[in-house]
């Protein structure tokens, strides 16, 4: 969204600067409570310091370009009508969003799939499942399952970590720049959100 009120379109231009390590944490989280007061301006900022970071992560999730760009645009529409719910004690101003943005791309992929299989049901309905293939599709259902029940254990730094860790695919010391921690902490967090996650899912089995 520019300061007339309109999404950019596309994906971020070249020469826009993305947010990068040094980047104080305090900047992008004032932009993100002015653009909650209606701040146009502000907005207009906080998207030209984050929008190549957010669409990084979409090329990341979606691994289509043309699709990434949408997303992104969607991302920061959600962002522009909720800013008033961040919480800058539960997080980075840049975290909350990339958050949203792992959301809406996770939703966009799904999507693809649920049509994928629409165009093929006709082929599944005329193929005959063998018992492992049943046994197969049922385990993978139960254990994406435990996983997201797992998630939800974790404390809101560990998630937001293991989130950009495992679901972004960023590096340990990417993660430290996006959270603006030390690289030790960001691990440690990753770390301590894994041990959790898989005596979680250990309990289910």
């Amino acid at each position: 969204m520019n300061p007339h009120g309109e999404v950019a379109g596309g994906a971020p231009e070249q020469g826009v600067p993305p947010v990068v390590a040094g980047q104080k944490a305090d900047e992008l989280a004032e932009l993100l409570n002015r653009s909650a007061r209606g701040d146009r301006e502000a907005f207009a900022s906080l998207y030209d310091a984050t929008s190549a970071r957010i669409f990084g992560l979409m090329v990341r999730v979606v691994r289509d370009r043309s699709q990434a760009e949408e997303v992104t645009q969607e991302v920061f529409m959600e962002i522009w009508r909720s800013a008033s719910r961040f919480d800058p004690e539960r997080g980075s101003a840049l975290a909350w969003m990339m958050t949203i943005g792992h959301r809406k791309a996770v939703d966009r992929v799904r999507s693809a799939e649920a049509s994928a299989r629409r165009d093929t049901s006709f082929t599944y309905q005329n193929h005959t499942i063998t018992h492992d293939e049943t046994v197969e599709t049922a385990m993978a259902t139960l254990e994406a399952r435990r996983v997201r029940v797992a998630m939800e254990q974790l404390t809101d730094v560990q998630r937001e970590a293991i989130e950009l860790a495992y679901f972004g695919g960023y590096s340990h010391s990417e993660v430290a720049a996006l959270l603006d921690l030390p690289v030790g902490t960001a691990k440690t967090r990753i770390r301590d959100g894994l041990i959790r996650l898989r005596d979680a899912i250990g309990v289910g089995r």
